[in-house]
């Protein structure tokens, strides 16, 4: 088995992709676009074996189109990326980045924030990651928990019953949340679901924090609302387009990192041994451990 590794050391384009794959017989993926362009120029890929979960940068339609099969790593990164927003919800509510942005510029300012405690936290989506979320907020005691998703479990709601759990509607989401935290998969219907009337109708000390795609909330639309005084805060660790260079970069109130939620030691290591297993078994005719469902492919169709 020959390997061959990206040389560009960043994210390839399009075109660089195609130029990567023609002689592949499987990929281990992050997030480089899998267009039916690329797929045309790799005739013997047979596996696209993603690190990850999102499948936003992976034509499935095409690839089903031509034979190819598509396994991710879906649980592997849940606990980073939980643990993570949990930091950034906490470092936002209490204004940590605007104390230490000061401090390394020569200034002594005492931030006046809030506790989780006293907090309403709105989870917009609830799936692998927004459950982890909620299972880690519930320990914390937030003052409620409000849930919105377009399936509801009520399961959820009477598993913590010492903490106030409560499935709402997206507009009651909005209205009553303290911290509005995104856990939702990029779709036709999810691409700038968080615009600048919603953004409007939350707080105006509320907290805005995106671990989960670039584009579900509009960059410009946010930069817009923060500089108008509108919200206490915004954390994003994903972007539209990365590596990020937007204006957002010169709100103080804006906590960005490199879409690094998954990026812990374990989770990463297991990640990548998930995915490269997968290939092993591609190579040796044993059935994938982690084939992306069919919901997947209906939700691509649907965009």
């Amino acid at each position: 088995m020959e390997s061959v590794l990206n040389p560009l050391g960043r994210k390839p384009t399009e075109e660089e992709m195609a130029g990567l794959v023609g002689d592949a017989d499987a990929v281990i993926a992050g997030t480089e676009p899998f267009t039916a362009t690329v797929l045309d120029a790799a005739p013997r890929l047979r596996l696209i074996s993603r690190i990850g979960i999102g499948l936003d940068n992976v034509d499935l339609l095409a690839t089903r189109e031509r034979g190819i099969e598509v396994c991710y790593t879906p649980d592997a990164p849940t606990p980073a990326v939980a643990e993570m927003t949990i930091g950034l919800i906490l470092t936002t509510l209490r204004g940590i980045h605007i104390s230490n942005a000061r401090m390394h510029a020569g200034g002594w300012h005492r931030v006046v924030g809030c506790r989780l405690g006293e907090s309403v936290i709105g989870i917009l989506g609830v799936g692998r990651v927004g459950r982890e979320v909620l299972r880690l907020l519930v320990r914390m005691e937030p003052r409620k928990i409000l849930l919105y998703d377009l399936v509801e479990d009520p399961d959820l709601a009477s598993e913590a019953p010492e903490t106030v759990i409560e499935w709402v509607p997206l507009d009651r989401l909005l209205a009553e949340s303290d911290v509005l935290t995104v856990h939702l998969p990029m779709t036709s219907d999810t691409r700038g679901l968080i615009g600048e009337k919603e953004l409007y109708c939350l707080k105006p000390d509320a907290v805005v924090v995106n671990t989960s795609r670039g584009g579900i909330v509009d960059e410009e639309d946010l930069h817009a609302v923060l500089i108008s005084g509108h919200l206490r805060a915004a954390a994003l660790d994903v972007f539209e387009t990365e590596p990020y260079s937007g204006p957002l970069r010169e709100v103080e109130r804006c906590l960005l990192t490199s879409h690094m939620s998954s990026s812990s030691v374990d989770c990463r290591a297991q990640m990548e041994a998930e995915a490269a297993a997968e290939v092993v078994r591609f190579a040796t005719s044993k059935p994938l451990a982690n084939p992306v469902p069919e919901s997947e492919y209906r939700r691509q169709e649907a965009k």
